[in-house]
C-alpha cells in the first residue's frame, strides 16, 4: 500500500491517501515506453525547415572565370555550393507528413507506467486545492520550496477551469508545467522530477492507474 501525503498551501501535512498496490503493479515494456516518446517528439516537429539549391539561389549564371588558361579549377557559376551565398547540399526540406501513429492502449500503459514509478519513488504530493482571491506566485513558490521543490522540474496535474488562480500563480515559475489529466502526455511525465497532484483530480490519478 503506497501512501500519497496530503498538503496545503503553506506546506502543513493535513493528511495521507491511500492507494492500492496493485494499482501500481502495472509494468510496461521499457522498449514500448521508449517508442512512445520518441514518437511524442517526433509528432511534435514542424518539419518546416527549408534551405535553397544551387538552383533556387538569386546568383548570376556567368562564369566566376574562365575555364582555361590561369592554371585555376574549372568553376560552373557563382551558385555552386563553394561559393558564399551559393546553394546548400543536402540541406533540409518540408517533408510530408511524418506523422508516427501512436497505439491507444499502448499510449494507456505507458502512462500507468510512468505514473506508477512516480508514485513508488515517492515522488507524487497532493496539494489542497484552496481557492485563492487572487494569483500569487509568492505562495505556490514558498509551497514548492517547503517540499523542496522549487529548483526542480515540476509538473501540476490538475482541472485549470476549476482552479485558474493556482495555474496563474505557477506559470511564471521557472520549469514548472500545468496539465489536465486529459491531455497529459508521457513525455510531460517523463520529463518532471515531481508531480503535485491538485485534491480535486486524485479520482482521476485513480482512474488512470486503475
Amino acid at each position: 500500500m503506497a501512501t500519497l501525503k496530503k498538503y496545503d498551501l503553506s506546506g502543513k501535512e493535513i493528511g495521507s491517501i491511500q492507494v492500492d498496490e496493485a494499482l501500481l503493479g502495472v509494468e510496461a515494456h521499457s522498449q514500448m515506453v521508449k517508442d512512445y516518446l520518441v514518437a511524442i517528439r517526433n509528432n511534435a516537429r514542424q518539419w518546416s525547415a527549408n534551405t535553397k539549391g544551387r538552383k533556387e539561389v538569386n546568383r548570376t549564371g556567368r562564369k566566376p572565370h574562365a575555364q582555361k588558361g590561369q592554371g585555376r579549377a574549372r568553376q560552373g557559376c557563382f551558385a555552386a555550393p563553394q561559393y558564399k551565398g551559393g546553394g546548400i547540399v543536402f540541406g533540409p526540406k518540408p517533408k510530408f507528413d511524418q506523422h508516427v501513429r501512436i497505439n491507444k492502449k499502448e499510449r494507456k500503459a505507458a502512462i500507468r507506467h510512468l505514473l506508477a514509478e512516480k508514485i513508488k519513488a515517492d515522488r507524487v504530493f497532493v496539494l489542497q486545492s484552496e481557492k485563492m482571491e487572487k494569483p500569487q506566485t509568492k505562495a505556490v513558490a514558498g509551497f514548492l520550496k517547503s517540499k523542496e521543490l522549487f529548483d526542480g522540474r515540476v509538473l501540476f496535474l490538475g482541472e485549470k477551469s476549476s482552479n485558474p488562480e493556482l495555474f496563474l500563480s505557477s506559470r511564471n515559475i521557472p520549469k514548472k508545467e500545468f496539465s489536465n489529466f486529459q491531455t497529459v502526455n508521457g513525455y510531460e511525465l517523463a520529463l518532471c522530477r515531481d508531480i503535485v497532484v491538485l485534491d480535486s483530480a486524485v479520482d482521476q490519478l485513480l482512474a488512470i492507474l486503475g
